[in-house]
């Protein structure tokens, strides 16, 4: 018999740890190579990790709700095989290389009581020492966000933190800032969980609290609705935003879909929607205004040379997510169409991989799905614009022709650009609205597909 060490996978670059959600095996469970084994979560996306190995379940040793550093043996596999062997990069093609582990019983992990070994050194902020001598971990994220307002070390170093050992979270420092701003921080003594502060309440779940007499509730968020929470008041806390907006009438293309559709089915298995067609106009657009396509690093603009379009997609929680189509630039409207519907499908079965949600360069949300007609969508940081495209309605409309002006009915929506207004200013951003709208009244029906 031989034992191979189940490692916590590596997620994504700036990934240091992860949540176990739930385990789908127990000890004593037989295991099948690819066969999920878990359930985890990061800050990123969440993911099922497979079996490297075909074996049973000989040790588990986290439990659920669990933060375990990467790297870190999760579990032992007990094999036929004639010698051990870690998982490594079995599980990930980012996971952690690990020594092969020997035919003798594997230790449990120890509760760790510092910084994991695992940790890069800290770059642009060193971490601070605490009064107890021991050093204080700070992800890239926290440090960065410290050295944008100014937070010393020592004032970093007061912080408290509701992460795994003590650690300062970017929702930790995101509040911290906003309420330094507003003058009512208080480092000394962070604030209870509303259930220990609200004893005049009866709570009737683990996450929700109902008043007395029944005409209020208060809902625990989850956890992916409070990453999203501290994404976007960092985004606004970050980015100057202005919106801009343009009407559309896209009466040629409502046509060709119409008309094609059921064609495009047969031909391809995939059905066509709108989003694939309006993100090839958002490409067609950055081409043509590049400066559009960047992030900003302090005082300096990344220009991105890939063109990869984020879309926001609705979870049956009602919650979004935004899984990226990396080189949009490259395929045709079939291909937009199959890359869309996939990872549409796989973020509904929370079946994303990490690296489909990360590298976006730009964003397009469809608030139209709602039947909303307009929307001031926040961006999506590190870029600085993302569109959102609304219903398409039935409208009377002005045309000119030869013979004068008429009154006709038409298929008219509405697009609004939100952007960063330290690198786009109101002529780079109108302008580029305007042309994705432009390329959608255009629409090539001869496009071939």
């Amino acid at each position: 018999m031989a034992k191979v060490e189940l490692l916590m996978p590596k997620m994504g670059e700036s990934i240091m740890e992860a949540t176990i959600l739930k385990w789908a095996k127990k000890v004593g469970d037989k295991v099948e190579e690819d066969e999920t084994i878990l359930e985890i979560a990061t800050d990123k996306v969440d993911s099922e990790i497979p079996s490297p190995v075909d074996g049973v379940i000989a040790e588990i040793l986290f439990n659920e709700e669990d933060v375990v550093d990467i790297g870190k043996v999760i579990a032992i596999i007990q094999t036929e095989g004639d010698e051990a062997a870690s998982n490594g990069s079995a599980t990930n093609e980012e996971a952690l290389a690990a020594p092969t582990p020997k035919e003798v019983e594997v230790e449990k992990p120890k509760p760790v009581t510092s910084s994991p070994t695992i940790a890069p050194k800290p770059q642009s902020i060193p971490a601070p020492s605490s009064s107890a001598g021991t050093t204080r971990f700070y992800s890239p994220l926290v440090k960065s966000i410290a050295k944008k307002e100014n937070i010393a070390i020592a004032e970093l170093e007061t912080i408290s933190g509701s992460g795994a050992k003590g650690r300062v979270t970017k929702k930790d420092i995101m509040s911290y800032v906003s309420q330094k701003q507003n003058g009512t921080h208080n480092v000394a003594a962070p604030v209870a969980p509303i259930t220990q502060v609200a004893p005049q309440k009866t709570q009737t779940s683990s996450n929700v609290i109902a008043s007395n007499d029944g005409s209020t509730e208060i809902v625990q968020m989850d956890r992916m609705r409070k990453l999203i929470a501290d994404h976007m008041v960092m985004s606004k806390h970050t980015s100057p935003h202005v919106t801009s907006f343009v009407e559309a009438d896209v009466t040629t293309l409502v046509n060709w879909r119409n008309e094609h559709k059921a064609n495009f089915q047969k031909k391809h298995g995939e059905k066509i929607t709108f989003t694939p067609i309006f993100m090839d106009a958002v490409v067609k657009a950055l081409r043509d205004f590049p400066m559009v396509n960047v992030s900003v690093d302090g005082d300096q603009i990344i220009v991105k040379k890939n063109i990869n379009i984020g879309m926001a997609a609705a979870l049956p929680s009602g919650n979004l997510i935004v899984p990226v189509i990396k080189n949009a630039d490259y395929l045709n409207l079939a291909g937009l169409a199959k890359t869309v519907n996939d990872l549409a499908k796989r973020a509904r079965e929370n079946k994303l991989k990490p690296d489909e949600i990360q590298g976006g360069t730009f964003t397009l949300t469809n608030v139209g799905t709602f039947g909303n007609v307009m929307g001031t969508p926040i961006i999506n940081q590190p870029q600085v614009a993302i569109l959102a495209v609304g219903a398409i309605r039935k409208k009377p409309a002005v045309l000119e022709t030869e013979h004068g002006d008429v009154i006709a009915i038409r298929q008219m929506m509405f697009l609004s650009l939100s952007y960063d207004h330290r690198v786009v200013d109101g002529f780079l951003g109108g302008s580029f609205l305007r042309k994705v709208a432009d390329y959608l009244e255009g629409f090539d029906t001869n496009v071939s597909y």
